[in-house]
């Protein structure tokens, strides 16, 4: 037990690092280890990837309230994005929980690295945008955040993989287009993890100190050392090179999901 305690410890302040660097929750990293852990507890496999998303999606309500208002303090919050997207975030998101909790493991895991693969070739394609391109108006904003939030509660992310490249391709410049998604990514987190709660709240099989489809051993531990870290990953962001840390990340996104792919077989 401690060892898995000690191991959810080091994923919180991975995870911490990543969403105040990259803007994109931890999620990406949170949910594969989380699985991990949770197999190696021999919890019921066909809750594991529930919880996993569940927690995740818990614990980023605190990295992302620790990695935006580290932003703001540097004025990379555009707060008025944020609230032209929020009402689409939080249904997709809530949406989201519903259909993953009628999906198996194994389909959510296929899901999971589909869209791992697909952040790979995003990150690594480097495409830019035509200069006079500019965000949607409400309606769009909000069919935007929807399926951002939708996805994000599929893979149990706080939604920087899908909103940073958005704003970006709508030219928001990257570091307010991390710092923007950080805060987007908090309601996304509130929404899933009531979700998942919800769904999961009368599922028999769930392991001892568990809310519904979130662990709470799990969620402490990475909450702790999340809001630690994440002001460290800030200002990683504001002092080093974003896009060429992004393709780093990318390779080690597509060897997360090679193995979780080869592990259903």
């Amino acid at each position: 037990m401690l060892e898995v305690v000690a191991l959810y410890l080091v994923v919180g302040a991975i995870a911490g690092v990543l969403a105040g660097l990259l803007g994109i929750g931890g999620g990406l990293v949170i949910v594969p280890m989380l699985v991990f852990c949770m197999e190696l507890q021999h919890l019921p496999q066909e809750l594991v990837m529930h919880l996993a998303l569940g927690t995740s999606m818990a614990s980023i309500m605190f990295t992302s309230v620790s990695s935006f208002m580290a932003h703001h303090r540097r004025g990379a919050v555009e707060w008025s994005v944020v609230r032209r997207i929020v009402l689409g975030i939080i249904a997709g998101t809530y949406l989201g929980t519903h259909i993953a909790a009628g999906m198996s493991t194994g389909a959510l895991k296929v899901f999971f690295v589909i869209f791992l693969y697909y952040v790979c070739y995003q990150m690594l394609s480097g495409k830019k945008p035509k200069p006079s391109r500019h965000l949607p108006g409400n309606a769009g904003m909000f069919g935007a955040g929807g399926v951002i939030g939708v996805v994000s509660s599929l893979v149990g992310i706080g939604g920087g993989t899908l909103s940073v490249p958005f704003m970006v391709w709508h030219n928001i410049p990257i570091h307010k287009a991390i710092g923007t998604s950080a805060a987007i990514g908090f309601p996304i987190a509130v929404a899933g993890t009531i979700g998942y709660v919800v769904n999961g709240w009368n599922e028999p099989n769930l392991p001892p100190y568990s809310l519904g489809f979130v662990s709470l051993t799990a969620l402490v531990c990475i909450a702790v050392m999340s809001v630690l870290t994440a002001p460290l990953g800030v200002r990683l962001a504001h002092s080093l090179p974003v896009d060429k840390l992004k393709k780093v990340f990318a390779v080690i996104l597509f060897l997360v999901g090679t193995r979780m792919l080869i592990s259903l077989f």
